[in-house]
């Protein structure tokens, strides 16, 4: 049983879903929560990891660590992106099962589903079909990830969950120009566009692929709920249900900000996958929804890198 007691080890609580996590684990008075930066503890190292785990005696764990990126970066670095992964997830899951860990959360990806799925997703689709190949180094080790975690339930009777999250957004994103995902860098866009006075922003592809984004505070909120939950499925998908084209979400911003912008098409970049929306009725059934619309997610994350990017911050006058 999960009590506000309960040791738990947080890996990855630096980036954006991870530190949603801390905060959410903080905010309903979780007093034994050990997490570690990346200088301190390598996930990629197999006995400094088992060394760790060992010391703290987690009674769970949540892993939230992984290399992450947009389709740039996906496609870019493929080698990092399956090495690192894998060595971290093994790593974390390996380890905690050594140390008698029964119950883990590991976070997997919306990607992991093949590139032209049957819409909307269901778990079941997994495997069932060729996977988008931009991103295939990242899913196939977030594929492995859910492979092991089942293995060991089947084979050691634990209670290892993989979320499926749709496209995350929120506090403390990456708004990189070019490793970024879609929609931090639309943000970016349309907010460097107001500052430099200009009067388009650039969309890579043709802007027609549709997604689903979910605020990073849900994610954090359904890790805590099925952690706590005992279910007879290990993999669950985590969407909100809310899904725009590329163009729509740039619309969306530019009234958000009070702004409207032409929109030019860089054509010969990649469009990825040209749908995904998760079927989330069964987290649905175990009792857990999404529960931040677009419009309040999408004001906390322009007023977080308003504060963390942009000096003169009076000009952002938005609703």
């Amino acid at each position: 049983m999960i009590t506000k007691n309960t040791r738990i080890f947080l890996a990855g609580h630096n980036g954006m879903v991870g530190s949603a996590i801390l905060r959410k684990l903080k905010s309903k008075n979780y007093k034994k929560i050990f997490y570690i930066s990346r200088k301190k503890l390598d996930l990629r190292d197999q006995n400094a990891v088992r060394k760790y785990i060992n010391k703290i005696k987690p009674q769970a764990v949540i892993l939230a660590a992984a290399k992450v990126g947009g389709i740039h970066a996906n496609n870019k670095y493929k080698a990092e992106f399956i090495y690192d992964n894998l060595s971290i997830q093994n790593n974390v899951i390996n380890s905690s099962y050594l140390a008698g860990v029964k119950n883990l959360i590991f976070l997997g990806s919306s990607c992991v589903y093949p590139k032209y799925c049957k819409q909307p997703i269901k778990e079941e689709y997994l495997l069932s079909n060729y996977l988008e190949k931009t991103n295939e180094p990242y899913a196939i080790a977030k594929i492995a990830g859910i492979n092991l975690c089942q293995s060991y339930n089947e084979q050691y009777g634990l209670n290892y969950k993989s979320l499926m999250p749709c496209n995350a957004y929120g506090i403390n994103d990456n708004y990189d120009e070019t490793n970024s995902h879609f929609f931090p860098a639309l943000i970016r866009k349309v907010i460097d566009s107001i500052q430099k006075n200009k009067n388009y922003i650039s969309i890579w592809g043709n802007g027609r692929p549709l997604r689903e984004l979910i605020y990073c505070d849900d994610i954090a909120d359904a890790c805590i709920f099925f952690l706590k939950k005992k279910t007879n499925k290990s993999i669950i998908n985590i969407g909100s249900g809310i899904e725009k084209t590329i163009i729509e979400y740039a619309y969306f911003i530019m009234r958000h900000l009070k702004v409207n912008f032409k929109i030019k098409f860089e054509k010969k970049k990649l469009n990825g996958t040209p749908r995904k929306i998760l079927d989330s009725n069964l987290a649905k059934n175990y009792g857990w929804v999404s529960k931040t619309t677009l419009e309040q997610g999408l004001s906390i994350a322009i007023n977080d890198y308003l504060k963390k990017h942009i000096i003169e911050r009076d000009k952002f006058n938005f609703k």
